[in-house]
């Protein structure tokens, strides 16, 4: 067997030491999890529980973001629409706009998807709602064969907006998987549906979230990431790209049910989602540092 042959079977063999870094974690989680992984230059793909449905939390915020680009690009609406802040538009949670801007407070939409996305704004996230609508969202997730990938309401109006009840009571703001998420992130990096500036503009506005007790907390400095996350009680989520010198990793961790319900830097949900970050980061790194020992010769 040649050496490109060789070098082809372990590029495509499946990754069962990423498994062996991962099942473990996973496994003493004291919660329900879901990982997914994809690496995009090999196709190499591993997932824990791909197909668990899940909340999400915030993380739902990722397909609105999405479904506003594209209505904007349909000429549903311009992001450069003005939106004035009422005082019955604010909500609780997470964000700026409710404790700190008053209302007849304007700003272009663009702004409320930048605040939904990089600080996970629960006001913002309702008043992109109320332009693009929550059954545009999931119609389109639908379309794209994601159909546990759903937003139920508006953030801290369940009960007044929610298109779903029994989902909304089962899981809160949103719902999705593993696999659906690795799918979302994978149609959204290198798929065409979502037009180049549009792309381009929506993983920017990912870049800018600020949730380090996540994906980042073990990484600072070693690889770019555009990502979203979402925190409640019993629930910690994040999904996004890692930029690593192999090529770009999709990545999704979702728990659920989690025993440790505390708010701050220590919590398990949390935790886990750092640790595997980081073990993914280790694992194509190492692999890319093998490649390059690699002589190859046709």
């Amino acid at each position: 067997m040649s050496a490109s042959v060789v070098l082809l079977a372990c590029l495509t063999a499946p990754p069962d030491e990423l498994g062996a870094r991962l099942t473990p974690l996973a496994k003493a989680h004291r919660g329900t999890v879901a990982i997914g992984v994809k690496e995009f230059k090999s196709g190499r793909t591993w997932f824990f529980n791909p197909d668990e449905v899940m909340p999400t939390a915030s993380l739902i915020k990722l397909s609105v973001l999405i479904e506003a680009y594209l209505q904007a690009g349909e000429g549903k609406f311009k992001l450069s629409d003005t939106i004035t802040l009422k005082d019955t538009d604010k909500v609780p949670g997470s964000g700026l706009l409710t404790y700190h801007f008053s209302a007849g407070t304007t700003f272009p939409l663009r702004d409320a998807l930048h605040l939904m996305t990089a600080v996970s704004d629960n006001t913002a996230t309702n008043l992109v709602l109320d332009r693009t609508g929550i059954a545009a969202v999931n119609q389109r997730m639908a379309a794209w064969g994601l159909k546990e990938t759903r937003i139920n309401a508006k953030v801290f109006r369940g009960s007044t907006t929610s298109v779903d009840a029994e989902r909304t009571k089962k899981y809160g703001l949103g719902s999705t998987t593993a696999r659906e998420m690795i799918r979302l992130l994978e149609i959204l990096l290198v798929e065409d549906r979502v037009r180049p500036a549009s792309k381009q503009a929506i993983l920017n506005t990912l870049r800018k979230c600020d949730d380090r007790d996540k994906f980042p907390r073990y990484l600072k400095g070693k690889c770019e990431m555009a990502f979203k996350t979402g925190s409640v009680s019993d629930a910690r989520t994040a999904a996004g790209i890692l930029y690593l010198e192999a090529g770009p990793v999709a990545l999704c961790v979702l728990t659920a049910k989690n025993q440790d319900r505390s708010w701050g830097s220590s919590n398990a949900g949390d935790l886990l989602c750092a640790r595997v970050a980081r073990e993914v980061h280790d694992y194509f790194s190492s692999l890319t540092r093998k490649d390059a020992k690699t002589n190859v010769t046709r």
